[in-house]
């Protein structure tokens, strides 16, 4: 039985990536499952709850994919070097077009959007952690909400990977424009002492540090 739910859910998410929600039927599923179409309502009540459980079942498997990695990084550069990585490896893989389907049938469908939050947020919490560690010793630590941040380099994240289904070049730049941002981090980071407490205070003034202005309202 537990075979049959694996091949259940890997199925859906094959056919998600290359007949799309439109063709993710049961028929679809199952005959690329090679099993009996009932059987997806067996084991899932319907092709709706089976695409969920397969976003989530997705999620985890190409996270715990990267985990290792991700726990290695120890500098926005480095971050930013298995962003790239885990860019092209996950389009090559067929992920992004999964997502691609997941997120716009989430629009719609209340039962797929919390799997598709669900997914994501492994994704979050893992580029919460390692950003973590990045900023321990910057003097930009107390000013930077760390589980936003996360956010919203997922978030980031899964626009570059659509866009660049229509502007390549474009996401390249993107791309890069990030590898400048960090690199005006590192330079910041290696001021001297004085420099350093003057960036503090004039960050104090126009934002105060995180822990009084802007506490986490969530879970990463």
């Amino acid at each position: 039985m537990a075979d049959t739910r694996e091949k259940l859910l890997d199925a859906a998410l094959d056919t998600l990536k290359t007949h799309g929600m439109a063709g993710a039927s049961a028929r679809t599923i199952a005959a690329a499952a090679g099993v009996n179409q009932a059987l997806i309502f067996y084991h899932f009540g319907s092709v709706d709850q089976l695409l969920a459980a397969a976003c989530e079942h997705g999620a985890e498997r190409r996270a715990a994919l990267y985990r290792d990695r991700f726990a290695a990084v120890t500098t926005l550069r480095e971050l930013l070097d298995l962003g790239r990585a885990l860019h092209a490896e996950e389009r090559a893989e067929g992920s992004v077009a999964a997502l691609a389907q997941l997120l716009a049938g989430s629009q719609t469908d209340p039962k797929l959007a919390p799997a598709v939050l669900a997914g994501l947020g492994l994704w979050t919490a893992e580029v919460a952690q390692a950003l973590e560690r990045v900023l321990a010793g910057s003097p930009l630590a107390e000013f930077v909400d760390v589980a936003g941040l996360a956010r919203a380099t997922t978030a980031a994240f899964v626009g570059l990977e659509l866009y660049e289904g229509v502007d390549a070049d474009g996401a390249a730049r993107a791309l890069d424009a990030l590898e400048e941002l960090a690199a005006l981090v590192t330079a910041l980071e290696d001021l001297g002492p004085v420099a350093r407490r003057t960036v503090r205070a004039r960050l104090t003034r126009s934002i105060g540090p995180r822990s009084r202005s802007r506490p986490d309202r969530g879970s990463t």
